[in-house]
């Protein structure tokens, strides 16, 4: 019987035939993916003719057409669905995929035949876009090893493997801290939380069979229960477990693995001649040095500290009011400072959730699309790989652009947070080829027949999704490894946090922030209060996010640590944490920097980006409109249609005019005033 995986799909629009794969089908298909792309590499470096752009370059971005059809429909479901048996590939297919991938890197015929065309190209008549992809092509190369030789060679080869499966372990480790671990609730427990909550907790028990309400470890429900629940103690033993994922002790435990993983990273960057992991990851992203992304990150981190220890004292006073002694902790900040908020702007997230509802907030991402881009939006049916994963098919004038993949509530076989991927990506090489995006999100889900409803924070991030969804829906280049996302890093939040301020256009919500039951819009005095309240407690966000990002650089920035913990406290103690906030992320749980590559020493990159978003979105207020046609057609030309085709700064400066300072970023964040 034929794969599933290795025919051509005959669905629409050519989505993976979830309905006909199985897990079996994968190991398969992912062996016979990386023969042929094991094949069509020799053919390139064996090739006896001349090397040229076509025959080399052009052969390779070609050369993993089937493994990556195979892989994107396979790590798609493995983050959004996983079971054991997909685990269990994820941990197969990692030193598989890196010794493919040294293989590429350290293939010396192949290589020199990228150097000839590299010595040649101010002869070869390149158009700006093949310059480009030549120039990421070589980079690439050298930067994964090809100019070493012998043993220097042979220990890269074993670092990157190694790594590669330390990642995974670390991924499938904190996705089991946070499926096993969660806190029945008796009736006594359920004290101060609100209908939404209590809801969100019997689904959540539902799912664990546990026979009554229940605390995940689920963003979606363990924040609103840590604003809300008038219980100290069980507020305390929730942020505890919270706080302690991967650093449990056992087999799940992640302190090694961070610890193991910055040491071969170390490695690494040395046996490619550079001083630090920070150095060599930051040399190709617009910040350029570790100097540099320290110096903004400490720009934000004095105000943003200032402005957090004045609402500390603030919150103190309230839990001595309340007749506990000692000092404001964790587990205390968000309980307090929604109450802090309902005094301060007569607002609780009790009134506002019945307003944002996930349908209408996904119709409102979809009009601002249409608005400023003449998108349109169609839901279609087609193979899904989880019952509740919608699909829709988006147009321009009729034309096929896109298909979009939404995949919103939290489950057990999700890991948490939310990301934006692609399992195909817009490039015209060979035929023209349209993007299939996925926006995955971990939303409480409702109880059957209600409908789900947000925090302002999960519509900002369903918000913050469909702008990196835009970014891959509206590429247009001739060549995939530069297509949509594949920006630098620190570019790459651009386009995302760009998106968020469309949600707080006080037009988009008048239109779509409309009432659960009775369907009445948000009524105009809630709707300033909540936008008033948009930079309310910036000071704490600011602090756990800022302190994750000089931990981050930090670990990268010298010799790698034999004790990560005790280094995260060593950095913490000096840049003065404020006792009642933690990091955003504590290194057993930092997915972003220990489950791969893609965020180490870039974890700041949010950041960067925000000190752009905030001056990009001023350009459609200084046109005086923000969805003015002119500046958003220039931002679909410079900056979202582009993708990796031209360097990110010389993007930003054809859309702006100039590059921005932080100024606009701390004003955003209302920070611009702390002391």
């Amino acid at each position: 019987m034929t794969n599933p995986l290795l025919s051509d799909w005959e669905t629409p629009f050519g989505l993976p035939p979830f309905d006909l794969i199985s897990d079996e089908d994968f190991a398969p298909a992912v062996d016979a993916a990386l023969a042929q792309s094991r094949a069509n590499i020799a053919a390139i470096a064996d090739n006896p003719e001349a090397p040229t752009f076509a025959n080399t370059i052009e052969a390779l971005e070609q050369a993993d057409e089937t493994l990556s059809r195979v892989l994107g429909a396979f790590y798609n479901i493995a983050g959004a669905d996983s079971n054991p048996k997909r685990e269990a590939l994820q941990r197969d297919f990692a030193p598989l995929l890196s010794a493919y991938g040294s293989e590429v890197s350290e293939n010396k015929a192949l290589f020199a035949r990228v150097e000839a065309i590299w010595a040649a190209r101010d002869a070869l008549d390149l158009t700006d876009e093949q310059q480009r992809v030549l120039m990421l092509t070589r980079r690439g190369f050298v930067r994964s090893g090809a100019q070493l030789e012998g043993e220097a060679a042979e220990k890269l080869r074993a670092v990157k493997s190694r790594l590669s499966v330390l990642g995974t372990n670390f991924t499938q480790n904190l996705l089991a801290d946070e499926r096993e671990w969660f806190m029945p609730l008796a009736e006594g427990d359920l004290s101060g939380l609100p209908d939404f909550v209590v809801a969100t907790a019997k689904a959540a028990g539902a799912e664990k069979d546990a026979g009554g309400p229940v605390v995940t470890l689920s963003r979606s429900l363990i924040v609103p229960f840590l604003q809300f629940s008038d219980r100290r103690d069980l507020r305390q033993k929730a942020y505890e477990a919270w706080g302690a994922r991967g650093a449990n002790g056992g087999k799940t435990d992640n302190r090694g693995i961070a610890a193991e993983t910055l040491k071969l990273r170390e490695e690494r960057a040395k046996l490619l001649g550079y001083d630090t992991f920070a150095d060599f990851k930051l040399e190709t992203e617009m910040a350029g040095t570790p100097a540099a992304v320290r110096d903004l990150l400490m720009q934000v981190w004095e105000p943003a500290k200032a402005s957090a220890e004045a609402d500390a004292k603030m919150l103190e006073r309230m839990l001595h009011a309340d007749g506990f002694d000692g000092p404001l902790e964790p587990w205390d900040w968000r309980y307090y400072s929604e109450k802090r908020r309902k005094q301060l702007h007569d607002l609780d997230e009790a009134e506002l959730k019945p307003y944002l509802q996930l349908d209408r907030m996904i119709e409102a991402s979809f009009a601002c699309a249409n608005r400023l881009f003449g998108l349109e939006f169609q839901p279609i049916e087609g193979p899904v790989y989880h019952p509740d994963v919608r699909l829709w098919e988006v147009t321009r004038d009729g034309a096929h652009v896109a298909v979009f993949i939404g995949d919103y509530f939290a489950r057990g076989s999700k890991r948490s947070g939310a990301w934006c991927s692609a399992m195909q990506s817009q490039h015209r090489l060979g035929k023209d080829v349209r993007p299939h995006v996925v926006n995955v999100c971990n939303f409480a889900k409702p109880e059957a027949g209600k409908p789900a409803l947000l925090s302002y924070d999960d519509a900002r991030t369903l918000f913050h999704e469909f702008g990196h969804a835009l970014h891959q829906m509206l590429s247009d280049v001739t060549y995939e490894s530069i297509s949509g996302t594949s920006v630098a890093r620190d570019f790459v939040e651009l386009p995302s946090q760009l998106y968020e301020h469309w949600l707080e256009v006080p037009e988009v919500l008048a239109e779509f922030a409309t009432h659960a039951d009775t369907g009445a819009p948000m009524p105009e005095d809630l709707l300033q209060r909540m936008l008033g309240a948009a930079t309310y407690d910036m000071g704490f966000q600011t602090v756990e996010y800022v302190a994750s990002a000089l931990v981050d650089l930090e670990f990268h920035n010298g010799s790698a640590p034999a004790d990560p913990m005790q280094r995260q406290t060593e950095i913490l103690d000096e840049i003065g944490m404020p006792h009642a906030i933690r990091m955003r992320h504590a290194t057993p749980h930092f997915a972003h920097v220990f489950a791969g590559d893609g965020y180490s020493s870039g974890y700041y990159s949010y950041m960067w980006s925000e000190v752009m978003d905030a001056d990009a979105f001023a350009a459609f207020e200084e046109a005086g409109d923000p969805f003015d046609s002119a500046t958003a057609k220039r931002l679909e030309e410079t900056v979202l249609s582009s993708g990796g085709s031209v360097d990110a700064a010389d993007l930003y400066t054809a859309f702006r005019g100039r590059l921005p300072g932080v100024e606009a970023l701390l004003k955003g964040r209302g920070l611009d005033k702390a002391a």
